[in-house]
């Protein structure tokens, strides 16, 4: 019966876990683009401190090196343009950032599908440490 007791619970908490906040909209590379070009984005690179330095979209923020203190980079404008996203279409480890910046009270945020491999695939430049 303990069994069954501890299984509900870890279900409970994995769906309320995926459940909120909900669904993240996408960004589309070229209104990712033009944001860049813009420097009009907060942008957070979820793939860890490694791959950050090979090579990252422009402007990028290490999110894994700057998660403790996410609220001092992320501007005080809470309509800004927040921007996650993680290695391809098939990573979800963007979440936690898009999660992460919602929580903080950030209205507009999004997720760049394509992640850094489309990012580069497209022919766009990528900066590195």
């Amino acid at each position: 019966m303990k069994k069954i007791i501890t299984l509900l619970c870890s279900l409970c908490l994995a769906v309320v876990a995926y459940a909120a906040p909900g669904k993240i909209a996408d960004i589309t590379h070229a209104e990712l683009s033009a944001a860049v070009a813009a420097k009009s984005a907060v942008i957070l690179d979820v793939n860890g401190s490694d791959s950050f330095a090979e090579g990252r979209i422009p402007g990028a923020v290490d999110y894994i090196a700057t998660k403790a203190k996410l609220a001092a980079v992320l501007p005080k404008d809470k309509g800004a343009l927040v921007v996650a996203y993680c290695g391809n279409e098939y990573c979800s480890a963007y979440r936690a950032a898009a999660v992460a910046a919602i929580e903080l009270g950030y209205t507009n945020v999004k997720h760049y599908a394509p992640g850094i491999d489309g990012w580069k695939k497209s022919g766009a430049k990528v900066e590195k440490s």
